[in-house]
This record gives C-alpha cells, sequence and structure tokens, in this order.
C-alpha cells in the first residue's frame, strides 16, 4: 500500500478534522463562560439564527425533529457540541487506522 492511498488520505483528514474541533471546544470553553449555553452562544452570533432555523424545521421536518433532538442541544453548554464531535470523528480515525493495518497479508518468509 503506498503513502497515499485512500484510507491513509481518509484517516489523516479525519486526524485533522478532530484536533480542528477539539481547539475550537477549548476555545469556546476558554473565551466564553464554560456553562454558556449553544442556544446563548448562537444568538450572540445573530439574534435571528434560531427563530430562522425554527421555521426551517417547522416547515420542511416533523415536530419532534425540533423538541427532542435540536431543543435539548441548545441548553447545554456551547463547548459540548464541538467536544463530542471531536470525540467521534477521532474515534472514526483512529478506527480507520486500525483497519488499515490489519489488512495487510502476513506472508512467512522461510
Amino acid at each position: 500500500m503506498n503513502q497515499w492511498s485512500s484510507p491513509v488520505i481518509a484517516t489523516r483528514i479525519l486526524a485533522v478534522l478532530a484536533a480542528a474541533l477539539l481547539v475550537a471546544a477549548f476555545t469556546i470553553a476558554t473565551v466564553f463562560p464554560p456553562d454558556m449555553p449553544l442556544g446563548a452562544g448562537l444568538t450572540m452570533i445573530d439574534h435571528a439564527i434560531l427563530s430562522r432555523w425554527h421555521d426551517v424545521a417547522n416547515t420542511n421536518l416533523p415536530p419532534w425533529v425540533w423538541s427532542h433532538l435540536v431543543a435539548p442541544l441548545l441548553v447545554r453548554p456551547a463547548w459540548l457540541l464541538p467536544a463530542s464531535a471531536g470525540v467521534v470523528v477521532a474515534g472514526a480515525a483512529t478506527s480507520l487506522a486500525s483497519t488499515g493495518a490489519a489488512s495487510r497479508s502476513r506472508r512467512r518468509r522461510s
């Protein structure tokens, strides 16, 4: 397997994405109050963003999506979403790296 094969590139991309997400989570937790909810952080960026997202969710998705998926995320700390995504992506990178190493054939030298 050469250096630029597709699993190696995907592993590196996922590792860089995981690092970026974890740095973003640390930055958010450091710059803003650590217990600031995600909804408050999004409102700081744009005051009407939550109402627009709510309108889009109501018109295009079932009502349970907003009440059971989006609303619980908005009350969690703002740093938690990028941190959890970073951990998941790091796990995917690790899994992809370990499957690439295990798939190599092990020939016995005589």
